[in-house]
């Protein structure tokens, strides 16, 4: 029996860390023979193709055409095929707008409509290998995903959502158990695209984490042991006045379990997706009919930054904004050519050009003359902090640094270059190692189970990947590398870098110079 003071989401997080003392006996050679294919198809159902409408076209009050151009847009820029590619044995490979692990691009989206002029009531799938929309279910289920969603109070007044899922052997296949980690990493990726494709197309993406699991896979009709449901979120439309719409927090706790069986590897990941779920008989905290004030239901910011390191070197990272072009031009055409990149020249990065990016990630009401989000949708930042191991940037020491959001300023805890032990770290991945600078999300899982329950592992690895996606666009509009890891030996980097040791290390991004 597992030690029964440690929640279920510590356990699996202890479990899949990749130790270098075991991680070869551990690996599995990929069985090619069942390699997953990254579509889910709707044999019936009513197609709406959103192609025609990714080219501008004249509106008329008769066919929606601006309404549908918007939609085909917002979709195509969170999740749309960016690229098709060949093998050297003739296969096709696809990427899309948000970047996966592996591009095994685990996740699913749906919409849901209440009933609008452009989509009858009903359920959808959104197929990105032919940009198109399939109605698959022509019923009223507005009011079931209410219900599901505890009466949030953004749903009242929106007419449609998004509901993305995770099919999980798309990811496990080649990642087994830790494929848990790499699917939130990826949807939140995805999110990060929502939000600022919505931006882009005048909506306003709502968050909704906290969601009775079973009943929303049930509304979609998913099979539970494949494909779960893992975010939800309301698309207020902006030109409609009754949808602007107060903030309302995004995040709710499940339980949080400590008497588990011992669980044999490959069934890991299934059975700690089962116990971060939330029951349909949980109370809501929004009654049906009231919409609370932003104020009562936000999380409270702490008034500090976490982490202040007596008389250590501090860096001020104040920057002028990044400038996405006009009507957000440039932004749509990053997020559109984003490609990981594969391999750095070794050539520093400059002081200047990181402050930006960290100025776009960290500091989004810095852009709301830009039409940008001032406070955009995570599920609770103030569990995520962020260190930057620094091997190459200009004018700005070697060593690694807390990055304080709140001061706006890096704060220095170790003074060495580390190329060689990222490299290390990183898995042998030359990324690691040629990067000008590394970045580190990490949380105190304690902490966040805590506030949360074992849920609290979903929230945590997809705000690191909506922090990563903002750092990948700043990154390629600044003609710079990046490319995001998710595998790497977790308790070393804390060891090496001096990060605290409460700090879970969540995700990895790499930045530097293209080879």
């Amino acid at each position: 029996m597992p030690d029964l003071q440690v929640s279920i989401a510590q356990h699996y997080h202890e479990r899949t860390k990749y130790d270098p003392a075991t991680i070869q006996e551990k690996s599995q050679g990929l069985d090619w023979d069942k390699q997953p294919i990254p579509f889910k198809e709707y044999k019936i159902g009513a197609t709406y193709d959103l192609k025609p409408y990714l080219t501008e076209v004249e509106a008329s009050p008769s066919d929606f055409a601006d309404s549908w151009e918007r939609l085909s847009r917002l979709l195509f820029c969170s999740y749309g095929l960016t690229l098709k590619m060949m093998t050297r044995y003739g296969d096709p490979v696809y990427l899309r707008a948000a970047p996966s692990a592996g591009g095994l691009y685990p996740a699913e989206v749906y919409l849901i409509s209440r009933g609008t002029p452009l989509l009858p009531a009903g359920l959808y799938s959104y197929q990105s290998q032919s940009h198109s929309l399939i109605r698959f279910w022509d019923s009223e289920v507005w009011e079931d995903l209410q219900k599901a969603c505890f009466w949030h109070p953004t749903l009242e007044n929106t007419q449609l959502a998004l509901v993305v899922s995770a099919v999980f052997f798309r990811s496990a296949w080649r990642y087994q158990d830790r494929a848990y980690r790499r699917i939130f990493l990826d949807t939140g990726h995805l999110l990060g695209n929502v939000e600022l494709a919505g931006a882009i197309n005048d909506y306003r993406p709502h968050l909704i984490g906290g969601f009775a699991d079973e009943a929303i896979n049930e509304l979609l009709y998913l099979d539970p042991e494949q494909e779960g449901a893992i975010a939800i979120i309301a698309l207020a439309d902006l030109l409609d006045v009754q949808q602007n719409l107060p903030l309302a927090q995004a995040a709710l706790p499940s339980a949080t379990q400590i008497k588990y069986p011992k669980i044999p590897d490959g069934e890991l990941l299934n059975y700690f997706h089962r116990a971060t779920q939330i029951g349909v008989a949980q109370s809501s905290p929004f009654p049906t009919g009231t919409r609370p004030e932003a104020e009562s239901v936000l999380v409270a910011e702490p008034a500090e930054d976490k982490y202040n390191f007596p008389f250590c070197l501090k860096v001020s990272t104040v920057a002028p904004s990044i400038f996405w072009g006009e009507n957000l031009s440039a932004l749509e055409s990053t997020i559109l050519k984003r490609r990981s990149t594969r391999a750095y020249s070794g050539e520093p990065l400059t002081l200047d050009e990181l402050k930006a990016l960290l100025d776009f990630t960290y500091q989004p009401h810095h852009y709301i003359d830009q039409s940008l989000d001032r406070s955009p949708d995570y599920f609770d930042l103030n569990l995520i902090e962020t260190f930057i191991a620094v091997s190459g940037v200009e004018g700005l020491e070697e060593g690694c640094y807390y990055y304080a959001p709140k001061a706006q300023e890096l704060r220095q805890i170790r003074f060495k270059n580390f190329r060689r032990e990222l490299h290390f770290l990183c898995l042998g991945q030359n990324l690691g190692r040629d990067a000008g600078a590394v970045l580190f999300h990490t949380a105190d899982l304690k902490q966040a189970v805590a506030a949360y329950g074992d849920r609290a592992y979903r929230y945590l690895h997809m705000d690191a990947g909506h922090l990563g996606q903002r750092l990948n666009l700043a990154a390629i509009h600044l003609n710079l590398g990046v490319s995001g890891i998710g595998g790497f030996f977790d308790n070393e980097v804390n060891e090496v870098l001096g990060i605290p040791t409460d700090e879970a290390v969540l995700y990895i991004t790499t930045l530097g110079r293209p080879a």
